[in-house]
């Protein structure tokens, strides 16, 4: 596709070509465990990493491939690596970069499974977490050392819906040669797009609005190409020879291709850890895909109404949307999210934790459920839920106090969706 082929061409088309074998348009789900070798100079070349192609499906797949060139596209990146859920894309985004006792800074504004994985399950390998507020600079400038590694933030965070400054942030990274990882999960490449504003690596959870249906699990790593993984020594697995690929260098033989992580990312991190997403559930994200422009702009239009009306609520203490005129983000919801600021955001009712918890069990049309992104209604109270692992003050902190209700406001009509919340509100 050309630099000027437009979003939505781009989501339907990129990618994918008609089958050769058959004539079938569609993507064929590949669900085959391995690949024949054309003759044993073939299938030493792939392993040796001297050729592309396939040689099992925990490390590729040609129904995953499509999928990964297309999220690749539609985020200005280089190149892809899709896993099996937007938390295997967290680990495996990290691990080329991270060895025992090494550190990274996170926006203390993140996914409640996020924060827990970073405090929790990475301390098993030593790798260290420090966290910064989310849009202070000088925060993040103050917890960079010699061990960190990376810096880790989301676009459009969740569940607070704040937007983060990803320009300045980027700028930090870029001053001490760090590359800066956006998880933009909540705002697809339709609302914004972090490589444009500096960022290197991007990650997704396909799951969310990418997928759009809430029928398969997925992630996905992005390479923005551009980050000189030679230029120092703190990245080993990158810049130095490789001793399980007999010295193989993968800055030096992939980096001009501005591949040299994505191909890391799969031929080392994914290779030994396999988290590999299976060909069925790329499927149906790809054909989710298609549709996501569509989506985002009803989800966006939907969510900003619902906004409107909650905050103009005699139950309601306030609304923490982007989107509004109000918010202390519209700035950057200008800046980063043109078309739109997503369908996710937070409320809090006036009768706190309790007022919370009825409200949701008095929904008819929302779904009460953990996941975001679909293309139906859902709601949460996160400080129950999502959150509920996190102390009190981490709740504060990611935005998921005890009086919190978090939508995901779906792409049904809009008189539907707030005559929903309305009833449920006069029981509250």
């Amino acid at each position: 596709m050309s630099e000027k082929t437009g979003f939505n061409t781009l989501a339907i088309h990129s990618g994918a070509q008609p089958d050769p074998a058959t004539g079938a348009r569609a993507t064929p789900i590949y669900q085959t465990s391995s690949y024949v070798f054309e003759n044993t100079d073939h299938a030493a070349d792939l392993f040796a990493g001297r050729a592309f192609g396939n040689i099992y499906t925990r490390i590729m797949n040609p129904t995953q491939d499509v999928l990964e060139k297309r999220v690749a596209e539609l985020e200005g990146g280089k190149g892809a690596l899709a896993l099996a859920s937007g938390h295997a894309a967290q680990l495996i985004a990290l691990h080329p970069l991270m060895c025992a006792g090494d550190e990274f800074i996170a926006s203390n504004k993140l996914y409640g499974g996020s924060i827990n994985q970073f405090n929790h399950s990475f301390k098993k390998f030593d790798w260290n977490v420090s966290w910064a507020e989310a849009n202070d600079v000088d925060d993040y400038k103050s917890k960079i050392n010699d061990k960190t590694k990376a810096i880790f933030i989301e676009s459009i965070a969740n569940p607070g819906g704040i937007i983060t400054d990803i320009e300045a942030i980027a700028k930090v990274a870029e001053e001490h040669h760090l590359p800066l990882i956006v998880d933009n999960t909540m705002a697809t490449p339709y609302l914004c797009r972090p490589l444009d504003f500096g960022a290197n690596i991007v990650v997704h959870s396909l799951t969310k609005f990418l997928g759009g249906q809430g029928n398969s699990i997925g992630g996905i790593i992005v390479d923005g190409g551009d980050f000189d993984w030679s230029k120092d020594d703190k990245y080993p697995d990158l810049s130095q020879p490789h001793p399980s690929y007999h010295g193989l260098n993968f800055h030096e033989t992939f980096g001009g291709m501005g591949l040299s992580y994505a191909i890391a990312c799969r031929f080392l991190s994914l290779r030994d850890l396999g988290p590999a997403i299976s060909p069925f559930n790329a499927f149906l994200i790809l054909n989710g895909i298609e549709t996501v422009a569509l989506r985002m702009k009803q989800h966006s239009n939907n969510a900003l109404e619902v906004a409107k009306y909650l905050e103009k609520h005699d139950k309601v203490a306030w609304v923490n949307y982007a989107g509004l005129p109000s918010s202390d983000y519209r700035k950057h919801a200008d800046k980063y999210c043109p078309n739109g600021t997503g369908a996710v955001f937070t409320f809090g009712l006036k009768g706190g934790y309790d007022a919370g918890v009825k409200l949701v069990n008095e929904v008819n049309l929302f779904s009460h459920l953990a996941n975001i992104g679909d293309a139906k209604s859902l709601i949460i109270h996160p400080s129950s839920t999502t959150h509920s692992q996190l102390t009190d003050e981490q709740q504060e902190l990611a935005g998921a106090s005890k009086d919190v209700v978090r939508l995901s406001v779906g792409i049904e009509d809009i008189s539907d969706i707030i005559g929903d919340l309305e009833q449920a509100l006069s029981k509250v």
